[in-house]
């Protein structure tokens, strides 16, 4: 059978941007965090939590662009560029609590970005637009 599995994410034309992230990153006030997969549904893409961490992953700038706010969705630290001590750290310093490497308070200092989707999508299409002109 060729059957596509049910949760497979068939949209390969609508790769996540790094700046998407990236700018949506910028909305995570200090103190509060995301998870992988709250970045991937805003952006339209809930399956895309992986790609979200890879993008993470390349962030060049990892201080100025918060990614130390994205953690696991079971409140667990996640990786870090810097390594997940320093992230960690960088969370304890904004105010977070830990026991052990999972977030106490998750649900509290969990914010849900806005979905962005539709407004990236429009951009694009007018950034197209511009281009085409």
């Amino acid at each position: 059978m060729n059957e596509t599995p049910k949760n497979y994410d068939n949209n390969a034309q609508n790769t996540i941007k790094d700046s998407d992230v990236y700018k949506l990153l910028l909305e995570i006030p200090a103190g509060k965090v995301s998870t992988y997969g709250d970045l991937a549904k805003a952006l339209g893409r809930p399956l895309a939590s992986r790609e979200v961490g890879r993008i993470l992953g390349r962030n060049p700038n990892p201080i100025k662009v918060p990614c130390h706010r994205v953690v696991m969705s079971d409140g667990t630290v996640g990786g870090y560029s810097l390594g997940s001590d320093r992230k960690k750290e960088l969370l304890e310093k904004e105010g977070i609590s830990f026991s052990h490497k999972t977030l106490n308070n998750f649900k509290e200092v969990r914010v849900h970005p806005k979905n962005r989707s539709a407004i990236l999508a429009e951009s694009r299409d007018e950034l197209s637009v511009k281009t085409v002109i």
